[in-house]
């Protein structure tokens, strides 16, 4: 599906962007992958191959994705798409309940989390336009940017950074529609990565997540459960989407939960 295809994935060494990465070289792309640590970027460039360009860089310097998107150009011979997956919790700088927040705990999450989005669909759409070609960009969202949940699942920021993403996103999405650059919006519930750890060896929260993620007998979500999702949205079988916003839950969105 992805034959010929040059993308960057942002967050792409570990994680939700590393299966991704993965799925996109199993169908045929050429890809840049941008991660904070070196130790993950040696290791997912060997698990990759001579298909994939490991880069690091940290998704909040501003210059990190323009970068990377120069690198696939000189590397691979083209741009075609970007996937940003990088984010994270801002719990460790005092995000919370509103009354909790700290200043640094909100700038931190709307930086790590929003802040990052901007810069690298600013550096790919400028290049779609500097090339005057077609392109797509695939934004990470969360459900807790428009499904709450309020026992267990309490980051007021992370939830208005990851809304902000969805308004953002369908903003651009217009703006572009005529250049025929799409943007869009994956959105998952609760999945196997290293921010999920705390809500994932926590057995209140697991015996939760069966009631409100109750698909596939109601287990927390996997990596590569957003593969196929993310592999569509960079491919043309998308070529008339934008503007939307995919939620890759497990049922979550549609479900109570039961405590």
């Amino acid at each position: 599906m992805l034959k010929d295809k040059k993308i960057v994935v942002i967050g792409g060494t570990t994680g939700l962007g590393f299966s991704a990465a993965k799925a996109f070289v199993e169908n045929g792309a050429q890809i840049v992958v941008v991660g904070r640590k070196k130790e993950s970027c040696d290791s997912a460039q060997e698990a990759l191959g001579d298909n994939c360009l490991a880069f690091r860089g940290d998704a909040t310097d501003e210059l990190v994705a323009e970068r990377a998107i120069a690198l696939c150009k000189e590397t691979f011979g083209g741009f075609d798409g970007l996937y940003h997956v990088a984010g994270g919790s801002g719990r460790r700088f005092g995000d919370g309940p509103l009354h909790e927040i700290t200043l640094e705990g909100w700038n931190k999450t709307f930086e790590l989390n929003l802040t990052s989005i901007m810069l690298s669909n600013r550096a790919a759409v400028k290049a779609f336009l500097e090339d005057g070609k077609k392109g797509t960009i695939l934004n990470m969202g969360s459900v807790l940017g428009y499904s709450p949940s309020p026992k267990y699942f309490v980051t007021h920021a992370y939830a208005a950074a990851k809304s902000a993403v969805i308004g953002y996103t369908k903003s651009i999405a217009a703006y572009y529609a005529e250049n025929n650059i799409r943007i869009n919006v994956l959105a998952p519930a609760l999945v196997e990565t290293p921010m999920a750890q705390r809500a994932a060896n926590d057995e209140v929260i697991q015996k939760f997540i069966k009631t409100k993620q109750p698909m596939d007998g109601g287990r927390i979500g996997k990596p590569e459960d957003l593969d196929g999702a993310a592999v569509y949205f960079m491919s043309d079988y998308s070529a008339f989407t934008t503007g939307q916003v995919l939620s890759v839950d497990g049922g979550w969105s549609i479900s109570e939960g039961q405590y």
